[in-house]
């Protein structure tokens, strides 16, 4: 009877005129683009607090900075022959620092042979075109990690074994990752030096100002690259940083 009564009153109301029902639903579905897909929310009213931040932390990290995602085929510069000249030619002092580089121990000797192999993988980088470009960069960054890996080893025979393994795991995936990681322990070893050993105090002054520069120079190579010649820059930077290291091993 009730359901009876409910559909002559569902009658006589859309008789009128400019009344229209819609059918009630108990609950509503949206898409919500994230990243370029389409994730279903839950009913109304239902979402849960831990979803919500789910979704924001997701958000968050798919907007991260291409300089902490993993190495991708997104190549940027070298957008004028004069600008790859440019790199190739900056690329240089890095072979040049490795053979001049003292090599009195083992693990000074393979950290004189990585940074010639720098300047070998950066310069191959920036002279190559086409599909083989992407690999290269991979081999660029990579290059720069293990260079990062052998001098914290050189410098610091105390490092644990354990994070020598995982940086070996983590390298290929990760450089940058592993750069940070093991530079930070050369700064460490670097500033602690430098206090006991007066004569290295102008190097770690230099060595100061020429990582706070390249490190400038290397945000703005990713926020701006378009603009020419910042990774150039860059490199003469890092050369300049890379040379002062080479002290602490005399």
């Amino acid at each position: 009877m009730g359901a009876l009564s409910t559909a002559n009153s569902r009658t006589v109301l859309e008789g009128i005129h400019g009344v229209q029902l819609i059918p009630h639903l108990p609950f509503s579905v949206q898409e919500v683009p994230l990243n370029g897909e389409c994730l279903p929310t839950k009913p109304e009213g239902v979402q849960t607090k831990g979803t919500n931040q789910n979704l924001l932390v997701r958000r968050i990290w798919q907007q991260r900075p291409s300089c902490l995602r993993v190495v991708h085929c997104n190549i940027q510069g070298d957008h004028s022959f004069a600008e790859t000249i440019a790199n190739v030619l900056t690329s240089l002092p890095f072979i040049a620092l490795g053979i001049q580089a003292p090599r009195k121990t083992l693990n000074s000797a393979i950290y004189a042979n990585s940074l010639i192999g720098v300047g070998v993988a950066s310069s191959l980088y920036h002279i190559s075109r086409g599909e083989v470009r992407k690999y290269l960069r991979w081999a660029d960054y990579t290059m720069i990690a293990t260079t990062t890996v052998c001098l914290s080893r050189a410098l610091r025979n105390e490092n644990p074994k354990l994070l020598l393994v995982a940086s070996a795991l983590v390298l290929p995936f990760q450089p940058l990752m592993v750069s940070v990681v093991h530079t930070g322990l050369m700064e460490v070893a670097f500033a602690k030096r430098a206090v006991r050993k007066p004569e290295l105090r102008m190097a770690h002054n230099w060595h100061k100002m020429s990582s706070l520069l390249g490190g400038a120079l290397f945000i703005a190579d990713d926020v701006f690259p378009e603009t020419p010649y910042i990774h150039a820059a860059w490199h003469l930077a890092a050369a300049v940083g890379v040379g002062t290291c080479n002290k602490l091993l005399e």
